[in-house]
């Protein structure tokens, strides 16, 4: 954890902070996710999302405000691919055994679709932004790693941010955003990709970072460094 807050790039640490403290929460978010229908059929097609995701050529022929551009947008001005984060998880994996079963596949699409996350969220990359999506993240798939990960870092914000932030209220809005939203890891990403973001918001009932976006325009005021707080307006802000 001081390494992940020393540098939050760091995303290797995620995996190991994960595997110690989860205990059997893969395994019953797995379980839930293989006895739903949705996950039935996705089971059914084990699709491998990074190149789906790097491949920006046909994402780019989708229009202007759907989620596919919208993201495609994001991983280019943040400089990232699904194919770096499937390289950072293999850091840990490294003296691991894998099977080619149905639970790593499951794991894949959980690492795989955490950009997606914060497109469809609307949390930034930023300190703030990533530690409340990965509250949001824990009430959509339960497990104590990530919400450590979530609470330890929100009060590590909290001592470098005025009061006025109000930083705690982010934490407790991603639990509570992640929990009214329908199970993203359900969902047929190609499918998704086409849909315009608002509309899929709406369907997926996820709902504006309110207290986030106050957050960042607190901070904004203060002059603090932008990257290390928030990012540029978002689609949220911009509707606001």
């Amino acid at each position: 954890m001081q390494r992940l807050i020393a540098d939050k790039e760091d995303t290797e640490q995620v995996f190991h902070i994960i595997e110690a403290l989860n205990g059997r929460s893969f395994e019953k978010n797995f379980y839930k996710f293989v006895e739903s229908a949705e996950g039935q059929a996705l089971l059914d097609k084990r699709e491998f999302l990074p190149p789906l995701l790097d491949d920006h050529a046909w994402i780019r022929e989708l229009p202007e405000g759907t989620v596919g551009r919208a993201y495609m947008d994001f991983m280019e001005r943040e400089g990232l691919s699904a194919k770096g984060l499937v390289e950072e998880s293999e850091k840990f994996r490294g003296a691991v055994r894998d099977f080619d079963d149905d639970m790593l596949w499951y794991g894949n699409r959980l690492r795989d679709t955490h950009d997606l996350f914060h497109v469809l969220s609307g949390y930034g990359r930023d300190a703030l932004g990533e530690a409340s999506l990965l509250a949001f993240t824990y009430s959509q798939t339960p497990g104590l790693g990530v919400i450590f990960i979530s609470f330890v870092g929100t009060r590590q914000i909290m001592k470098s941010v005025p009061k006025e932030a109000r930083v705690m209220d982010c934490f407790r809005e991603g639990k509570r955003n992640g929990a009214a939203a329908s199970k993203i890891i359900r969902e047929d990403i190609f499918a998704l990709m086409h849909e315009p973001l608002n509309a899929a918001r709406k369907r997926l009932n996820i709902a504006k970072p309110t207290a986030y976006l106050r957050a960042l325009d607190v901070c904004q005021a203060e002059g603090l460094v932008i990257d290390q707080i928030g990012l540029a307006p978002n689609e949220f802000q911009a509707a606001a």
